[in-house]
């Protein structure tokens, strides 16, 4: 097996074309440090008639698809928080309104909806955080949303006068 900086040496460049192309510029040389930091851990186990090219640029692709994910998650600023006015009621009444609908959700659907849908979680995390399967959580979430819009419409239809 080579020494760890031949590789580094040798893949260097297509690990971090990669990195650009999934994460852009700015953030690639970060996706790039994370990628060889997780194979340097890695590479002892490595097989020796493994593809490390394709081995580097999977980890790369991965690491370059969790900095997107961080990047989804941070906040923005902005200048003024725009006020949307509610043609129905209030916006506190309509915080209040869904606060109500998700707190009657079943357990497993409020926690699979707000670890997809207020989180951002793929249905595999979400799955390994609820302890199930990926199709279980897939489902609990779906259910959740199907009856929080019931719900929602339900308290909007009888609120009418």
């Amino acid at each position: 097996m080579k020494p760890f900086e031949r590789v580094v040496a040798e893949h260097g460049a297509a690990v971090l074309r990669v990195c650009r192309a999934v994460v852009g510029p700015v953030d690639a040389d970060d996706a790039w440090s994370e990628t060889f930091l997780a194979a340097l851990r890695a590479y002892p186990a490595l097989p020796a008639d493994a593809n490390v090219e394709a081995w580097l640029v999977t980890i790369a692709h991965r690491k370059a698809l969790d900095l997107l994910r961080a990047r989804a998650r941070r906040p923005e600023s902005v200048a003024d928080v725009p006020e949307i006015p509610s043609v129905h009621q209030e916006p506190e009444d309509a915080a209040a309104e869904l606060r109500r609908a998700v707190a009657g959700l079943p357990t497993k659907q409020r926690q699979a909806v707000a670890y997809h849908y207020l989180i951002g979680l793929p249905h595999a995390e979400v799955a390994e955080i609820l302890g199930g399967t990926t199709d279980a959580a897939r489902r609990a979430a779906a259910d959740g949303i199907s009856s929080l819009r019931r719900s929602l419409a339900a308290e909007r239809e009888e609120a009418r006068p």
